[in-house]
Formats: C-alpha cells, structure tokens, sequence
C-alpha cells in the first residue's frame, strides 16, 4: 500500500523532472540552432547537446517511470518489466553521469591556466578528443546496463539448475564466480566519472581562486567585471560538483537497491535524484548567455503569435 510520504515524495519527482525536461529542451535547442549548417560542430556543443539530451530522455523516462508507479503500482512488480526498466535507467543514468565528468573535464582543460606539458597537449587536441570520449561513455554505460540482465540470468540459472553432481556443481560455482567478478568490473567502471569530475572541478577551483586572488591583489577600489567573472565561475563550479556528487550517490543506491522498494530512504533518493540534474541544468543556463536568450526569444515569439491570432 503507497503512503501518503511515497505519494508525495512521487509528485515533487515529478515536477522536478517536468522542469528538468524544460530546461534540458531550452539547452538542447539553443546547442542545437548553433550548430545547424555548420561542418564541424564545436566540441563544447557536442558535450552539452550529448548531455541534454540524454538528461532529457532520462527525465521523460523517469517520469513515466513515477506516474505509472502511483496510478499502476502493480505495473513494475512483474520480473521482466521490472529488469527492462533497471537496463533502461541505469544505462541513461550511466551516459547522463559520464556526459556531466566530461563537461566538468572540457572547462577544466579550457579554463584553467597550467603549464604542465600533458595539459597543454588536452589543450591543443580536445577538439579530436571529444567524439571518443562521447564514444567511450555509451560504450561503458551499455557495458554497465547490459551486466543486469547477466546478473538476474546467473541468479535464475542458479536457483533452477540442478546440482547432484559434484563435477556440476563445482562448474555452475566457477561461473557464477567468473560471471560475478565481470558483473563487479562493469559496476565499478562509473566510479570513473565521478573521479573524472571532483579532479577537474577541484583543479579548475584551484586555477580560477589563484587567479581570482591574483586580480583582488592587483585591482583597485572596485571589483571589475572580469572578477565577478570569476567568481561566478567559482561558484558554478562548485555547485556542480556538489549536485553531481549528490546524483551520483542517489543513483547507485537505487541501481544496487540499498532501500526497499517504496521505502522513505528510497523515495528521499528519487526525490534528490530528480532534484540534482534539474538544478545542474538551470545552473548551467545561467552561467551561459547563449541559453539565456533562447527563452526570451521564444516568449516573445509566442506572445507575438497570440496577439496576431486575436487580432
């Protein structure tokens, strides 16, 4: 029986993902118009749009997810419904977690100004990197979803075969084992992204309060703009890393089920699971103009367009 905690916990998921939805659409627009009749497009849009996207697909998802959880609760109690939606999330949480490491490692390696010899050759070739980064992050988001299904069919064959020989049951041991220990390698392969992200999102804190102290030192009475600059930067730096750390944690105690189904430690991770990308996204339209301006415009396009139909 839901309670009314569950219940409530459901609907602010799903306001949440709603907004989310919104601004991912907004992101994905504006990534998009800019990159329409060019040849190459540059590697900062690949990244947002690879993003936007996948946050966009992961929040519809979620979405439906949550309201056929409270409308059909009877729904995702069905073993195969149930291991098609876990392959389906984890592989979207998966992509949506590498797509946020490697924005954080983009503005790392084009922001912050170190001279070790490594990061300028980043520098010099991240624009011929990006599409194999993007590449690798599907690949080991699949990897990791598709080790489900080898774990419910190890645990199925486990139960149903039979074992009365001793040569059997030492060969179903030995797989179980040998199935086990790939299932655990594809699992902690998406600690990767989250070491990718607190090391370029700490570097690139580091490099901009340098900086930042740097012009306080040399600046005058007031504070210039490039210096609000910076510590906007700051700032949205490190609310990225706080959100994605908090998303990070949501969604491999959902994935791994260290709750019970509908208990309020789970719904408490719904809720912050939906909460964090949503606020990421919003935090990143306003840290860039370009996406700032899209909703303007498409108010005034749409008031535009009322007023000519009243007339």
């Amino acid at each position: 029986m839901m309670t009314s905690f569950v219940l409530l916990c459901l609907s602010i998921a799903i306001i949440e993902s709603l907004a989310g939805i919104l601004g991912n659409g907004i992101i994905l627009a504006a990534s998009s118009m800019s990159c329409i009749g060019s040849k190459t497009w540059p590697p900062y849009d690949m990244i947002v749009i690879s993003l936007s996207s996948s946050r966009f697909i992961v929040q519809s998802w979620n979405t439906l997810e949550y309201l056929l959880t409270i409308f059909y609760e009877s729904f995702f109690c069905q073993e195969n419904v149930n291991l098609a939606s876990k392959i389906i999330f984890t592989f979207l949480s998966y992509s949506s977690l590498w797509f946020g490491a490697w924005l954080s490692v983009f503005y790392c390696i084009k922001v912050a100004s170190f001279t070790q010899s490594f990061f300028i050759w980043l520098k010099l070739r991240i624009a011929r990197l990006v599409p194999w980064m993007l590449l690798t992050s599907w690949l080991c988001s699949f990897t990791a979803a598709t080790s489900f299904t080898l774990d419910v069919y190890s645990v199925h064959e486990n139960i149903t075969a039979p074992s009365s020989m001793t040569n059997s049951s030492a060969l179903t041991t030995t797989k179980k084992d040998s199935l086990g220990l790939l299932i655990l390698i594809c699992n902690a392969g998406i600690a990767m992204p989250l070491i990718l992200s607190v090391v370029s999102s700490v570097l690139l804190i580091r490099s901009l309060w340098i900086h930042t102290r740097h012009m306080q030192n040399n600046a005058s009475g007031f504070r210039d703009s490039s210096l609000e600059a910076h510590m906007k930067a700051i700032k949205s730096v490190c609310s990225f890393l706080f959100l994605y750390i908090i998303c990070f944690v949501c969604v491999l105690f959902i994935l791994f089920n260290i709750f019970s189904p509908l208990s309020n430690g789970e719904m408490i991770c719904v809720v912050l699971m939906a909460a964090c990308p949503t606020a990421h996204t919003f935090v990143l339209i306003w840290s860039n103009p370009k996406f700032q301006k899209l909703p303007p415009r498409i108010w005034h396009h749409i008031s535009c367009h009322g007023r000519t139909a009243c007339m």
